[in-house]
């Protein structure tokens, strides 16, 4: 955990710093946003910005933004100034920490950043192969390719084999093939010089001078075009790299390990993939099975997720119903882990009662999961389906939309935070959602779960 923390914050400075690394950050400090900026382009990177309230926290915002420098902010100050925090979260900060800091909300708040790397739990035997073959080959130096279906647990493999390797003290760093424009990927990876191209301000550090020392990760390779692979293989065969718009290679140690949910002999048939390519990055091959072919899995991750979500929120850890969980094992999953997850999360925050009951697990649309639900829930799902098709018809999709996302709100008690995640969007899409519907004079479910009130 990087946590680059920006300001003076007025003598508060060295108590956030010491909580933070008694909690295993690794802490850089910068007064100002410049300087900040400076740490950032110079590839020291960071998981979290703790910012001072004080500074201007919109402008730090656009300037990451315009330098496609992607971090979350947490804005923090030592006065009551509701103003102030009200416009770091309008102008992007996640959240707002009070000073002097409370040790267990600096705990949750590194926590919560580093929510993405999930743990690895398995009890299967197919999963178990895998796993064996993991721990085997994490202490070379070989590079990896991970493959499966989307939503398998192919990032949190990678950093499983990155924590157990001689590396593991260094960074990983993770980049996104798929989601990051073609134009732009080469920049990301490898960096540019002050001037390569407009918009390119200063000398920025790429993804693999970031990564050295330690692993970095390319997830879905698939998606990288086939000109910037030839880039890619000299960097792995010769270990060095060119900035863009560099006069001299730039030598680097890192180990790299891909993922990809496609299969990449046959995308080398097609053309859209490299040969030789293929040939260094899969040295060795991690395959991860789908979770239905994992069935002892789906049972230990169900628990597991229930009593993460559970001690997350403060609720009480229900058991699964043994019908729950029939429904849990047969179902497909085609969305594999990552589905299960926000299934069991769903769960623990909408289910009332001693256990979590088979209606508890049913899709967001209200539907039972795939060949997953036992007759009677089939029945009354199938019943809802029907009287929800027949109140669509003639409506908006803005009008269903809102719908969906005041009772949703409604069901979660007025909690902006439970509400989003169910919906799927990020807590600024909801409250920027609702201040609309307050201004068309919307009833909105205010946080303490009381009367409605016509604003966010």
């Amino acid at each position: 955990m990087r946590l680059l923390i920006v300001g003076t914050l007025k003598g508060q400075l060295s108590t956030a710093t010491k909580i933070a690394m008694d909690r295993g950050a690794t802490v850089t400090h910068a007064e100002t946003i410049d300087q900040a900026l400076a740490v950032l382009r110079a590839g020291r990177g960071a998981d979290l910005l703790m910012v001072d309230v004080a500074l201007n926290v919109a402008d730090l915002v656009k300037r990451l933004e315009a330098e496609r420098i992607h971090v979350p902010i947490v804005a923090c100050g030592i006065s009551n100034d509701a103003r102030a925090a009200v416009a770091a979260i309008h102008a992007g900060a996640k959240e707002y920490i009070p000073l002097p800091p409370d040790p267990e909300l600096i705990a949750a708040v590194l926590a919560a950043v580093t929510n993405d790397h999930r743990e690895l739990v398995w009890r299967d035997d197919a999963m178990a192969q895998v796993m064996k073959l993991a721990q085997q080959i994490a202490t070379s130096e070989a590079s990896v390719l991970i493959t499966g279906e989307s939503g398998t647990g192919k990032e949190v493999l990678a950093r499983y084999v990155h924590s157990r390797s001689s590396r593991a003290k260094k960074a990983f760093i993770s980049v996104n093939c798929a989601a990051i424009p073609e134009n732009l990927l080469e920049s990301e990876l490898f960096g540019h010089e002050k001037g390569a191209f407009t918009g390119a301000l200063a000398r920025r550090i790429g993804k693999f001078e970031e990564a050295n020392g330690g692993t970095l990760l390319l997830d879905e390779i698939s998606e990288m075009d086939v000109r910037l692979q030839a880039k890619l293989l000299r960097a792995i065969q010769e270990r060095v790299i060119d900035r863009v718009g560099g006069t001299r290679p730039v030598p680097v140690d890192i180990r790299i390990i891909a993922t990809s949910n496609r299969n990449l002999s046959e995308a080398v048939r097609a053309g859209t993939f490299r040969e030789d390519l293929l040939f260094r990055l899969n040295v060795v091959n991690l395959k991860l099975p789908p979770l239905r072919d994992r069935p002892a899995d789906i049972a230990e991750l169900a628990l597991h997720f229930i009593k993460k979500y559970a001690d997350a929120n403060g609720l009480p850890v229900r058991p699964l119903s043994q019908e729950a969980r029939h429904a849990l094992v047969t179902s497909r999953w085609p969305g594999n882990v990552r589905e299960l997850e926000n299934t069991l999360h769903r769960a623990v925050l909408l289910s009332h009662g001693a256990e979590i009951g088979v209606d508890g697990i049913l899709t967001p649309d209200g539907l039972p999961l795939e060949r997953g639900a036992v007759q009677p829930a089939v029945a009354h799902a199938a019943q809802a389906a029907e009287q929800v098709t027949r109140g669509l018809v003639g409506r908006t999709v803005a009008e269903v939309e809102r719908d969906l996302i005041l009772e949703t709100l409604k069901h979660c008690l007025g909690n902006r935070t439970h509400a989003s995640n169910i919906l799927g969007i990020s807590i600024r899409t909801l409250r920027n959602k609702l201040n609309e519907y307050a201004a068309d004079g919307a009833p909105i479910p205010p946080p303490n779960g009381t009367e409605p009130r016509a604003a966010a």
